[in-house]
């Protein structure tokens, strides 16, 4: 989970477009950010274990 203060600045227009950083929808976490889903690997696979993910299944192989 990602402090309020980082989430805040991260939905700021940044100065320069380089600046940007993508965050998770849900937490906010800044790392391991899947850019289809908008969601970083934690509340991805939370979603798709719970099955509100379209699309999305569990492998086995």
């Amino acid at each position: 989970m990602a402090k309020t203060s980082m989430i805040v600045r991260a939905n700021r227009e940044p100065k320069y477009s380089t600046r940007a950083k993508n965050r998770c929808k849900l937490c906010g976490r800044s790392r391991a950010y899947m850019r289809h889903f908008a969601l970083c690997r934690i509340c991805f696979r939370q979603l798709a274990l719970k099955g509100q993910l379209p699309g999305v299944k569990k492998s086995s192989w």
